[in-house]
């Protein structure tokens, strides 16, 4: 007796991703990147509506992500668009220029930003294998 349906994902074979789902990838990683930037920029100018508003923009792309391409990949790309991003920005420039000041809203927005990845990254919707319940009583 065979059994036609695919088993779990762990037993599947592995396959290269589609050319679509790469460039969205992509697309979103750097959509992060300008969002990270947008929002350093944002947070710094109305202290609190500001900082709000740049961790929202940002935990609804990395969200938003993990549902446009129904994997959880979709919300690590953006997040580590936006990571890479603000951890760039911090670096003072050898003119002696910075663009965040030591400040706890600066600081809000950094760990907040990275709990809020690593959140929607978690929550996110990751891919289900297709078929019935795996409930014993059904």
């Amino acid at each position: 007796m065979s059994d036609t349906r695919p088993g779990s994902l762990l037993a599947q074979p592995l396959r290269p991703p589609s050319a679509g789902r790469t460039a969205a990838h992509l697309g979103l990683l750097l959509l992060g990147a300008v969002v990270g930037l947008a929002g350093s920029l944002v947070q710094a100018a109305w202290f609190p509506g500001g900082l709000l508003l740049a961790l929202a923009g940002a935990a609804g792309l990395f969200l938003g992500g993990a549902y446009a391409t129904g994997g959880r990949g979709g919300a690590v790309a953006p997040a580590a668009g936006w990571i890479v991003a603000v951890i760039l920005l911090t670096t003072a420039r050898p003119e002696g220029d910075f663009l965040f000041g030591a400040s706890g809203a600066t600081y809000l927005f950094l760990l907040g930003g990275m709990a809020l990845a690593v959140i929607c990254a978690t929550v996110g919707a990751g891919r289900q294998p297709a078929g019935g319940s795996a409930r014993l009583g059904k």
